[in-house]
């Protein structure tokens, strides 16, 4: 990868982050921890991956995306607000009444927005609806998919990736966001479904295991996707909560928005982050 455009996507990821906090502590509650995770995986898809225009966010060309684990949304929000599909100062208005980005993501109210999720496990499914019909109706648009390592606990998962296998959806991808955390702990305390990539092997999937936080080793994973003709699972191995000091694999930070205090040491930090690309 080009290492100046690397550089500017390292920044906007940075910015993402920015907006995942001041989204999550203006709402007072949120999922910051697994927003903060996948801040890489969705720079890398709305910035050069997905071919999408934020002036024509319904184009029936576009590329699709499904954030099958939807209490990530801040981070799909702060991700479209940096790609312009919507101003970021509606980040400061999340899970308000009144305003448009509400704790899941919204396909009615939210500009960029392909799929409401948020009941874990129904967010793949959809996402592989729309490569069958991608198929069919022979419109050869992507799609593009993150799950959690806990959602995919979930039997219905199995089903879809099943399916998917089935009826040959080489131009379906699932990003599997592996940062080893979920709501009550350790995926290894409550329901591992390891090992991923064998399971999702068996399933009759194309599997790849990264770095979800190195943009060359997501780069190099969608390369390497495009070569298959079947779907393609990439096992990204996270840190959950990265770029916040506290949050980073703290599992209280699954789903608790912070203080002022700690609010103010976050930015703190996020914004020493951004000044180094200066």
């Amino acid at each position: 990868m080009d290492s100046n455009f690397k550089k500017q996507l390292e920044e906007t990821a940075c910015k993402v982050r920015i907006g995942i906090i001041e989204g999550v502590h203006a709402a007072k509650s949120g999922h910051p921890g697994g927003s903060l995770s996948i801040a890489e995986i969705l720079t890398y898809l709305y910035f050069k991956e997905m071919n999408i225009d934020p002036q024509n966010p319904k184009d029936s060309k576009r590329d699709r995306f499904v954030l099958s684990k939807g209490h990530a949304a801040p981070a799909l929000y702060a991700t479209l607000a940096q790609r312009g599909y919507f101003s970021p100062d509606e980040l400061l208005h999340l899970r308000h009444i009144g305003y448009m980005l509400q704790g899941h993501p919204d396909m009615k109210n939210i500009p960029g927005v392909d799929m409401s999720t948020g009941s874990l496990g129904q967010g793949i499914s959809a996402a592989v609806g729309m490569a069958l019909s991608s198929k069919h109706f022979g419109d050869n648009f992507n799609v593009y998919t993150i799950l959690g390592d806990g959602e995919i606990e979930e039997g219905q998962v199995w089903e879809a990736a099943m399916f998917a296998a089935n009826k040959g959806l080489d131009n379906l991808t699932a990003f599997i966001d592996l940062n080893n955390l979920q709501i009550d702990g350790t995926i290894d305390e409550v329901n591992s479904a390891k090992p991923v990539d064998k399971k999702f092997e068996a399933f009759g999937w194309h599997t790849i295991t990264i770095n979800g936080n190195d943009f060359d080793q997501i780069e190099a994973a969608l390369a390497e996707a495009k070569t298959v003709d079947k779907p393609v699972a990439i096992i990204a191995e996270t840190i959950k909560g990265k770029g916040v000091s506290y949050m980073e694999n703290a599992v209280n930070w699954h789903g608790a928005a912070p203080n002022d205090e700690l609010y103010e040491v976050a930015m703190t930090e996020l914004r020493e982050a951004l000044a180094a690309f200066n």
